[in-house]
């Protein structure tokens, strides 16, 4: 196939603006590069040429070309027969949260093991939470609690993987990849992805480990890169994650870029353009300049709703420091969910509180970490309540595992998988409940253990009609398996 271009001039561009589809490259996929073209190769003072070249390209999802992808999520959801209208946010409170501090605080027991933050009674009679969480004991009623979340891996990277996974021993998948199979892209043709992972640029070096620790077990493993989630944040912003490469290998100036994409939007529709290209071409452009990439740019939310969820007056990092970021992230993914994205993932770091030089003890811990938890959650469950999301989005709060029920001689807690931190939020699931018992010093689980291979089941229930997704006959037989053994916890149904 030949070069393929479509041109208009504009009153805003005095050069033309080109989209053109290259020939397919062995590297790319099958549907090729796709480019857009505007203006002249005159340089400008500053060395860079107005002529702008905005390379729909690579992921960094191994290589495959974004056309490619969406065709991939679209052929293996097989128009979304079983797909439902929901989407799942996964907030990871990387490091390890403990499991007093946050939902089971043991003010009863002796002083080394009950929560160091005190108590806050909640909304579920006879029930408090940790005392950093004063918002969420307020909206308890919309929270199911689980107290007797376990398992057996107390190594960071292998209880992360085991968590993300939800358990899955066959292919190293994620809970999201998984999802991504099933679903495709979920919403028409917006071209949003259907997994996306949430982090922020970390000034800590040992957050940052935990960011890049948990990006891996987001992965999708056998399942293939296209599965895997399209990383928003982190060491690079949306722009550079969407390879919208121009004429050197960074814009200095993010603003020529997004005038360039607004122009190309606004006169793309006239110029016929879109008719040289194929439908994922066409999605692959959409999500660049249409209502996919708006979901990623919180200018385009009610100042006083990002005034809510706002959580930069909390400082995070112990070597270095910086401004939580975690309620933009938290009113992102609830942007996210409603453009069409079926499963997102929210990376918090330093929850690892042992205490001393490089770690926060659990009293500082939970005054740097807890506090904007509150503050974000507490704000995303009041938006989603307001704009009728409830039922639709499922927000799990989780992390690898939790903490020694005894504090030891730095005030900090040790790793501890037996009983660890898990509550949920909507999905049209029952609310306002407490699931399992601790024993009595939050050593293990008294009563109905929860594993995370429910957790994945419970997720998988509220993505899909599970029947309907067995009648296809493209699922793999190892994802089959899987629905059978990942039964969702029954107290939520």
């Amino acid at each position: 196939m030949g070069d393929r271009r479509a041109s208009v001039a504009t009153s805003e561009l005095a050069e033309p603006l080109t989209v053109r589809r290259g020939n397919p490259d062995p590297s790319h996929g099958k549907h090729g590069m796709l480019q857009i073209v505007s203006g002249s190769s005159r340089r400008m003072c500053d060395g860079l040429r107005r002529r702008e070249v905005l390379q729909i390209g690579t992921l960094g999802l191994g290589g495959l070309q974004l056309p490619a992808l969406l065709a991939a999520r679209a052929d293996a959801a097989n128009t979304g027969r079983g797909v439902k209208d929901t989407s799942v946010v996964l907030l990871f409170l990387t490091g390890g949260p403990g499991q007093i501090e946050t939902f089971d605080p043991k003010m009863t027991a002796p002083a080394e093991y009950r929560s160091v933050s005190g108590e806050v009674s909640s909304r579920i009679p006879g029930v408090s939470l940790g005392g950093t969480f004063p918002g969420l004991a307020g909206l308890a009623d919309r929270l199911a609690i689980v107290r007797s979340f376990t398992h057996d891996t107390s190594d960071h990277t292998q209880a992360v993987e085991q968590v993300m996974r939800g358990g899955n021993p066959i292919g190293q998948t994620s809970m999201g990849a998984v999802a991504a199979r099933l679903g495709g892209t979920s919403r028409g043709r917006s071209g949003m992805p259907a997994h996306v992972y949430l982090s922020s640029q970390e000034v800590d070096r040992q957050f940052d480990k935990e960011r890049l620790r948990l990006l891996a077990a987001a992965g999708a493993g056998t399942l293939g890169g296209q599965y895997g989630p399209f990383p928003v944040g982190g060491d690079t912003q949306l722009n550079s994650d969407m390879q919208l490469a121009m004429t050197r290998a960074r814009l200095d100036d993010r603003l020529t870029i997004n005038r360039a994409l607004d122009r190309m939007n606004r006169r793309i529709d006239a110029t016929g353009a879109m008719r040289v290209l194929d439908d994922y071409q066409q999605q692959a452009l959409q999500l660049v300049l249409g209502t996919s990439r708006s979901a990623f740019d919180l200018s385009q939310e009610d100042p006083r709703v990002v005034a809510r969820y706002d959580t930069s007056r909390f400082l995070t990092g112990i070597t270095g420091h910086r401004p939580s970021s975690l309620g933009h992230q938290m009113i992102l993914a609830r942007r996210l969910c409603e453009a069409g994205c079926g499963f997102v993932t929210i990376h918090n770091a330093g929850w690892d509180m042992h205490g001393g030089a490089t770690q926060y003890n659990m009293s500082d811990g939970m005054e740097k970490l807890g506090r904007p938890v509150d503050h974000a959650v507490s704000a995303f469950l009041e938006d989603v309540r307001d704009r009728g999301l409830s039922d639709r989005i499922l927000l799990i709060i989780t992390g690898e595992f939790g903490r020694t029920p005894r504090l030891n001689d730095s005030g900090g807690r040790d790793h501890w998988p037996r009983l660890s931190t898990l509550a949920f939020a909507g999905g049209g699931l029952r609310m306002g409940q407490v699931i399992g018992r601790s024993t009595a010093k939050a050593e293990e689980p008294q009563s109905d253990p929860v594993t995370p291979d429910q957790v994945l089941g419970t997720v998988l229930h509220v993505l899909f009609d599970l029947a309907a997704v067995r009648e296809q006959a493209d699922v793999p037989r190892t994802i089959v398996s899987l629905m059978q053994r990942s039964q969702p916890i029954r107290e939520l149904l």
